[in-house]
């Protein structure tokens, strides 16, 4: 009886063992894995006289709104590239 119950409390250590280890291991290739992204700089131009309301993180997308002499605008970027996919102008009717 003894015996088995030591095989058992190995069998239980050695599944805990492992599982930390693999832990371990994930957590470390999260940290060192290398995307091959590096981080750009990049100057985005605005309108002349626009400002920055707000920026916005989408995933892979970064989106901001511009007030533009009194018109709302929400242009979206590449996160990576920083090109413009898209532009949305909002104004009021007159």
């Amino acid at each position: 009886m003894a015996a088995r119950v030591k095989r058992m409390m190995l069998i239980a250590g050695l599944t805990t063992a492992l599982g930390i280890g693999a832990v371990f291991v994930a957590i470390g290739y999260k940290l060192f894995r290398g995307d091959g992204t590096a981080a750009a700089d990049a100057t985005l131009l605005l309108p002349k006289g626009a400002r920055i309301v707000a920026t916005a993180p989408l995933g892979d997308r970064i989106a901001v709104t511009l007030d533009v002499g009194g018109t709302t605008e929400i242009r979206t970027y590449d996160a990576k590239t920083f090109k413009m996919l898209g532009r949305a102008r909002f104004a009021t009717e007159p």
